[in-house]
């Protein structure tokens, strides 16, 4: 059986709850859903939809570099919108990061996010 390692870095937002930012498994690493929360100020980023995703993704990124990975071996992402209206300016963004063979996707609209989020997104990658 395959050990599971905690992924922890200080370059992402830490966790307020009973969960891990990330966690890889053989050479799979899940990280947790991101909101565009700048990791010095434990806040969300100003900006909007835009800027939310951009901070999201610069998360991730940090998430998967500490594990030995990158947003170039992301797989799968799911994003959550808190306004589907808000879908071609995230959208924008996310293919500035995944231009070239981007991973497979769900995106869906929630309720609502925490921090009352525009945007949270997660990702499973490869080593």
């Amino acid at each position: 059986m395959e050990e599971k390692i905690t992924i922890q870095t200080e370059k992402a937002p830490q966790p307020i709850g009973p969960y891990s930012i990330g966690i890889a498994l053989g050479n799979l690493i899940f990280t947790s859903g991101q909101l565009g929360v700048d990791p010095e100020t434990g806040e969300l980023v100003e900006g909007g939809i835009q800027a939310e995703t951009r901070q999201a993704l610069r998360n991730i990124a940090h998430i998967l570099e500490a594990a030995g990975s990158s947003l170039e071996k992301v797989i799968k992402t799911t994003i959550y919108l808190r306004d589907m209206g808000e879908f071609a300016q995230m959208n924008a963004v996310y293919s500035e990061f995944f231009a070239k063979d981007p991973p497979a996707r769900t995106t869906i609209q929630a309720a609502a996010l925490p921090k009352n989020a525009a945007v949270e997104i997660e990702a499973i990658a490869h080593r």
